[in-house]
């Protein structure tokens, strides 16, 4: 993968959240996933968003029928844990602790996600022993 995971722009984005939300799809289909969120591009525009993406590394496209159905190659959570790590090497000199801490010290959680917090931190601290 080229670059950071952070030089993906707000354009970008988009695209690759209407993949990973709606799966792959043609460059028609996934300019019908974009417009309910606003996004009213033109076939090329997606087109060239999509190249751009696959130059990076963040999509794949499979071009052996008639329309190329693109894909994403990186999912949501690997995207959202390298950025992550950047952003912590980026303001915190690597230390993830300060990022979290700012993520969740103003969030309220339900149970179900405490709960789900618990039994990471469990899991982490059960291989430390």
């Amino acid at each position: 993968m080229g670059g950071k995971f952070g030089d993906v722009s707000e354009a970008e984005m988009d695209v690759l959240q209407a993949l990973w939300d709606g799966g792959p799809g043609a460059v028609r289909e996934i300019g019908a996933r974009l417009e309910p969120k606003g996004r009213q591009w033109a076939y090329t525009t997606i087109q060239t968003l999509l190249t751009r993406l696959e130059s990076k590394g963040y999509v794949t496209s499979d071009k052996s029928g008639l329309a190329h159905v693109f894909s994403a190659a990186v999912t949501r959570d690997t995207f959202l844990s390298r950025r992550l790590l950047e952003l912590a090497d980026e303001l915190c000199d690597g230390e993830t602790t300060p990022l979290v801490m700012a993520l969740t010290q103003k969030h309220k959680f339900s149970k179900k996600e405490i709960e789900a917090f618990r039994k990471l931190i469990d899991r982490f601290d059960n291989k430390g022993k």
